[in-house]
């Protein structure tokens, strides 16, 4: 209003100074009356504007100091702090997408998958964000500041985990954690932050108080060099946490997921409370901001977290790094599974709009968006086909004896399912170079581009980092395996060059060096003394002959270096390039001298091969992992196994009979240690 009343007195001066100078007064008031009237217009206008721009600063610098600390943008506050950057989000209408019974499932996803997703971006760009449908007072307060990981993801006041209050202490009852609805479970999950070194104690006292029996972890410590979550918890031995004790009491390694037990006691002036077990299952697999490359390890977690979980506790705490993206991609997963057995429909649009007005910002991505339709298509399509080994002859009962055509459970239905698993030919551009060409026996089985084996190139010579050979997850170790051909004459060194790269000290061999006379193998090793293949040399030191496969103990080394290393080679016979072994005990056998070896050896890269590399090569690796679940566990999963394989490398397993051998060998290991092995 100042601003109006200034430019009012200006022009209305002016115009008295022209009336007071002019001969004609009246002739000269007709035209100056319009040009005062527009300049004050003008003026008027510049000062309203003025007026809005300087507001709108204001407001916008408020908006960066405060709100934007609590809404995940990617904006980064004026102190520099560590913010969650989110992908930018494309315009999309807001619209509602409907559940989508589950005999839709496989067409939605495949029209949602054209165009590189295009409608899944759309769908996820009109999902709500509930910005403003809470308030963040108690995130926000100074002294809870520090508690927060990244200052633009806060829980709402109206859902978020209170703590008990300290004594002494300033207000403390504030943690970066919230109440989560499951499908119809109220409060059934805490989706929390991974804590920060300052609320370990927070976070075990949330623990105690909301009686949790189950911690969900979907971050790993760090990554690529950032720091995600502070190590919570003991490695061995036992620490205090605030008023609270934790001691390790037990961990299993696995190859997607690590599995910790906790004794928690509450321990105080007042007394010690009885311990509590606590169980964290810690899924390494999933990289920040992507998502896992197959649902297949995802869903085989999910199963074990519900299993883990008791009925009589409280929420899980879901975490990851911020406690938005994999929490909750994870939270919707488990929801929707729930709903697929109660309603025969899935509501995946719904679910997340649901729960992002209990923590704003669940499901950080597109991606991670599309993943919760792959796994619930993958859930649909191959259901639960985990078996325990005290129900494995029924299976086979019901594999071997269909007799109605519609019977989907024989096992010609189950193996025409991994026929389904798609080659993926786009992911073999390395392999299909004119260079490399030569260097594959087969020219459908060729390595995938994302886990192949790389050689270190030679200086000078182009295309000398690839050889047909493929990285494959064990049971409980990632790239365990590789899984090759046969050397051909002119691949042999690169063969042993892989050997001595990538430190492998067994070589298990499947195939003859000739079959149905034809080459199958070239001999990559001396008959007897030594042979020089380029820069390494073998030299044969023993060659034992065990019931079912030779033994070779040999010595690998290279000209530039002047260590040698230890090399065994185990070299399976009596398995036909067409067909299978006559029993599977001698399978057993070969499976356990390697794991023997292995562990004299350290675990690294176990080199399998046949001809070409995929169908016994793939029935090994297949049969190796499957009995060391069986072994841990008690538990087996023959299908997901194969089809995990094929995922990794084309065609491993490649006939039914070798399918079938999988069954087979399992059943005759379990009733040959089923005496003192517990399974029955």
């Amino acid at each position: 209003m100042v601003f109006f009343l200034i430019g009012t007195t200006s022009a209305l001066n002016y115009s008295t100074h022209e009336n007071q100078t002019t001969e004609n007064p009246t002739q000269q008031g007709a035209h100056v009356l319009p040009s005062t009237l527009v300049i004050s217009l003008l003026l008027i206008i510049l000062v309203l504007l003025s007026i809005y721009c300087l507001r709108f600063k204001n407001h916008r610098k408020a908006l960066v100091t405060s709100v934007d600390k609590k809404i995940p943008n990617g904006f980064l506050d004026e102190q520099g702090e560590q913010t969650v950057v989110l992908l930018p989000r494309s315009p999309s209408p807001s619209r509602r997408y409907f559940p989508i019974p589950l005999d839709s499932l496989e067409e939605e996803y495949r029209v949602r998958s054209a165009d590189d997703g295009k409608l899944f971006r759309e769908e996820f760009n009109s999902l709500p964000c509930y910005y403003h449908h809470g308030s963040f007072e108690e995130a926000s307060r100074e002294h809870n500041r520090e508690k927060n990981r990244y200052p633009n993801i806060l829980p709402y006041d109206h859902s978020r985990v209170i703590l008990s209050h300290i004594d002494g202490h300033l207000p403390s009852d504030y943690i970066n954690a919230s109440y989560i609805d499951g499908f119809k479970e109220k409060n059934k999950f805490i989706a929390a932050q991974g804590p920060k070194f300052e609320t370990v104690a927070d976070f075990w006292r949330m623990v105690w108080e909301q009686k949790v029996s189950t911690i969900v972890m979907l971050t790993n410590l760090k990554e690529r060099k950032e720091d995600k979550c502070y190590q919570y918890w003991p490695d061995q031995g036992c620490w205090m946490y605030g008023n609270i004790r934790v001691a390790m009491e037990d961990f299993t390694v696995l190859v997607d997921y690590t599995i910790r037990k906790f004794c928690v006691q509450f321990q105080a002036g007042e007394g010690t409370r009885a311990p509590r077990l606590v169980t964290q299952l810690h899924f390494t697999s999933w990289p920040d901001f992507g998502v896992p490359f197959s649902p297949i390890g995802m869903l085989k977690f999910l199963k074990k977290v519900k299993t883990v979980n008791p009925s009589y506790a409280g929420p899980m705490v879901v975490h990851c790094s911020a406690g938005v993206g994999r929490t909750g991609t994870f939270i919707v997963i488990d929801g929707m599974v729930d709903m697929m057995h109660e309603e025969q429909m899935v509501d995946v649009f719904g679910s997340v709009s649901r729960i992002r007005e209990q923590r704003c910002q669940l499901i950080q991505t597109d991606m991670q968006y599309s993943f919760i339709y792959q796994a619930l298509l993958e859930y649909y399509l191959y259901g639960d086909t985990e078996l325990d080994v005290c129900s494995l002859e029924g299976h086979l009962h019901r594999l071997h004896n269909t007799r109605a055509p519609s019977d989907r459970l024989g096992l010609e239905e189950e193996f025409r399912k991994l026929t389904n698993v798609r080659i993926m030919k786009e992911n073999m551009r390395t392999g299909n170079l004119p260079a490399n060409m030569k260097k594959n026996r087969v020219l459908q089985i060729i390595p995938y581009d994302f886990n192949r084996v790389i050689l270190p190139v030679k200086r000078g010579q182009e295309f000398t980092d690839y050889i047909n050979a493929s990285f494959i997850d064990g049971y409980r170790q990632k790239d365990y395996f590789i899984a090759t051909q046969g050397p051909l004459s002119h691949t042999v060194e690169d063969f042993w060059r892989m050997m001595w790269d990538w430190s492998c000290h067994s070589i298990v061999m499947l195939t003859e060096l000739k079959e149905r006379e034809q080459d199958k193998c070239f001999q990559y090793w001396p008959s007897e003394g030594s042979v020089t293949f380029g820069d390494y040399t073998l030299e044969l030191r023993a060659d034992t002959l065990c019931d079912t496969f030779t033994l070779k103990d040999m010595v690998l080394t290279y000209r530039l270096e002047k260590h040698a290393r230890h090399v065994r080679h185990f070299h399976f016979h009596g398995w036909p390039e067409i067909g299978i072994p006559a029993e599977g005990r001698g399978m057993i056998d070969l499976v356990a001298s390697v794991q023997r070896q292995q562990q004299q050896s350290g675990n690294h890269p176990i080199i399998v091969h046949c001809s070409a590399g995929a169908g016994r090569t793939g029935t090994f690796i297949a049969l190796s992992n499957i009995l060391e679940r069986v072994k841990a566990e008690g538990l087996l999963d023959v299908f997901q196994t194969v089809k995990s394989l094929r995922m990794q490398r084309p065609h491993m397993v490649q006939t039914m009979e070798q399918y079938d051998f999988c069954y087979k060998v399992v059943q005759d290991f379990v009733e040959i240690f089923s005496d003192y092995a517990n399974f029955k």
